[in-house]
């Protein structure tokens, strides 16, 4: 082959990989940004629509409890139609779903909450399968680009749903519906993907052959499993009640909500970092230690801290969060041997992980009815906090699913760049 030709096929190498890493960022911008965006909007959406506080409690956790029922399906699609395909399909319901939301009328609002839940549940557990086919000397780096682009959306997306919905005067359902527009968006640029899908599709086919762990008998799948959902049940616990806390220790409800911002805005670098880092590392216990450190610092300085330093607590528990739920991706990853293993674990993982997600903040509340008081739910925190110490020392393991070996060093978890 001519130097031409060799130049020529690296070019096009380089740019298949761009269009790949451009895809995987506009789809997982995606995955945060439609859930984030209806917190503020609840009371003007109960208020127009005539719905119970209990109903519109419902638009949030609807989505969690179609992750959690649909995301064991999920790896099955992705083996059966292909991976690309899946997310292809995916985003397109998701666009239908945020259109459907927007349309006045209580059953458009539940259906299309359903159907968009239904289709993040497919990108959020086929992405981390994608990236460990595609980028297997980059899982770290990867992820990291997928957690910052979810995060950071999702963020924006809290921030200026009030501004957009009250400021331009487009109602909720102009607030909630202006997300269909990057998800239309990001169809097309993950159009050029379903090239790859005749390829891909044999090679998930040949893995799956190899496949045969049962994951729901691995003791360190359940670690991955509990870890991922505890640390969702953490974060979705202090979105929905950290306002509320904040409150009853005498702050504003402005400053209250902009605590909350800090708190999501402080765990953006770390999920970008820590990623890279654990990507390097042979074993992730060491990062699994200051995640449980960091929030411990942020619930018992709630607690018992001075309200002075409030918003170094409500810091520590950002970047905690980051730890947490960038390593509970990164175990997909790491601890699994090929892409489809990856999809079954995120699957496995993230089922348990938004059901617990759903039921935490409703048991948050019920603890603070019975008990007149924050103390005791906050201690919850403070135990699940330990919990996720204990099972992530297992999950951080420098193992493979199904194996009882050690890594070898020749077949170590690919590093970052």
């Amino acid at each position: 082959m001519s130097t031409q030709n060799i130049k020529s096929n690296t070019i096009a190498t380089r740019s298949a990989v761009w269009v790949i890493i451009v895809g995987i960022i506009f789809i997982a911008a995606n995955l945060r940004a439609p859930l984030t965006s209806v917190g503020p909007l609840v009371g003007l959406i109960r208020d127009d629509a005539h719905i119970s506080n209990t109903l519109a409690g419902m638009i949030t956790t609807l989505p969690l409890l179609a992750f959690a029922l649909f995301s064991p399906i999920v790896p099955k699609l992705g083996r059966k139609f292909g991976v690309e395909a899946m997310i292809l399909i995916s985003i397109i319901l998701l666009t239908l779903g945020v259109i459907l939301r927007s349309l006045s009328g209580i059953a458009t609002l539940y259906i299309g909450t359903a159907v968009l839940g239904l289709a993040i549940s497919v990108s959020n557990v086929l992405l981390p399968s994608l990236i460990k086919r595609e980028f297997p000397r980059r899982i770290g780096l990867m992820t990291g680009v997928y957690s910052i682009s979810m995060n950071l959306l999702g963020a924006i997306a809290s921030g200026i749903s009030v501004p957009i919905a009250v400021g331009l005067g487009v109602g909720w359902q102009g607030a909630l519906g202006i997300w269909g527009i990057l998800s239309l968006v990001s169809v097309f640029f993950w159009l050029p993907q379903m090239k790859r899908r005749n390829r891909e599709t044999a090679t998930v086919q040949n893995q799956s052959a190899d496949s045969s762990v049962n994951l729901w008998r691995s003791a360190l799948a359940w670690q991955v499993t509990l870890f991922m959902g505890l640390q969702s049940m953490v974060f979705y616990v202090l979105i929905t009640w950290l306002p509320e806390i904040l409150k009853q220790q005498g702050t504003s409800s402005d400053q209250s909500g902009w605590l909350l911002s800090i708190m999501q805005l402080a765990l953006l670098p770390f999920t970008f970092v820590v990623p890279i880092i654990a990507g390097r590392m042979s074993s992730q216990r060491s990062l699994v230690t200051i995640t449980t450190i960091l929030l411990l610092i942020g619930t018992l300085g709630l607690l018992y801290g001075s309200s002075n330093f409030i918003v170094w607590w409500i810091i520590m528990l950002g970047i905690g969060g980051g730890f947490a739920f960038s390593l509970s991706m990164m175990f997909f990853g790491l601890r699994t041997e090929n892409a489809q293993q990856a999809a079954e674990l995120s699957g496995m993982a993230q089922s348990v992980g938004y059901l617990l997600a759903a039921i935490g903040p409703t048991l948050f509340g019920y603890l603070h009815d019975v008990t007149d008081s924050w103390t005791v739910p906050l201690l919850l925190l403070v135990c699940a906090s330990i919990l996720i110490f204990v099972f992530g020392l297992g999950a951080a393991r420098n193992r493979y699913i199904g194996s009882k070996a050690t890594i070898p060093p020749s077949t170590m978890p690919p590093k970052a760049m």
